[in-house]
């Protein structure tokens, strides 16, 4: 399985209409799986963030194509300001993304490595996921880049940023978490609190 992230960058007023466009325009794909519609609301503002799974590296290859070749990508027209859309394959020790209501409240971070750091990032975080359960049942799913600068990006669902803090406060206070070595191979980190669209499969 591979995923596409794609950033729909659009006026504030304009996100609950850019959703509905980017759910229509992931409807008729030939290809793909929609799994989230997100709103930020912490972070940059003004974004809305769409992830797809697809079977197939052709198939995520055809729907970009697609996207690049439309006069509207995800039917944006005059509301879409900028459009970014990356691929992502899944650690591979995770269990596979399970959608439905997880929370409501969605924590998407995005590690930028050092070249060469995605391998023991990967083995960091399989030693950690097991001991630090009570906070990483709450990830959603974290993939790596195909492309670009080496990276990862990280999905959370929590009930509330409340619940958030005080999870992460616990697994630091026992030592569980960050994943051992981990945040040696961090270069540069971002973190958006994103709230779901009606409709998304994670909600």
């Amino acid at each position: 399985m591979l995923y596409e992230f794609a950033t729909l960058s659009c006026p504030l007023l304009a996100l609950g209409e850019v959703c509905q466009r980017a759910q229509s325009w992931a409807a008729e794909a030939e290809a793909g799986t929609l799994l989230g519609c997100w709103r930020a609301d912490i972070g940059t503002l003004g974004q809305v963030l769409v992830l797809r799974a697809f079977d197939t590296p052709e198939a995520m290859t055809s729907e970009r194509r697609r996207a690049l070749m439309s006069a509207a990508p995800f039917h944006g027209g005059d509301l879409l300001a900028a459009l970014t859309m990356e691929s992502y394959a899944p650690f591979p020790f995770l269990p596979p993304l399970r959608t439905g209501a997880r929370g409501g409240v969605y924590e998407i971070r995005t590690y930028r490595l050092r070249p060469g750091g995605l391998a023991p990032t990967l083995a960091a975080w399989e030693a950690a996921i097991g001991p630090a359960a009570t906070y990483t049942d709450h990830l959603v799913t974290n993939l790596y880049a195909l492309d670009g600068p080496p990276r990862i990006t990280h999905v959370w669902a929590f009930t509330s940023l409340e619940e958030r803090t005080r999870l992460r406060a616990d697994a630091y206070a026992a030592g569980v978490w960050p994943p051992k070595g981990g945040p040696d191979q961090i270069l540069s980190a971002t973190s958006t609190i994103a709230l779901p669209d009606p409709g998304s499969a994670l909600s």
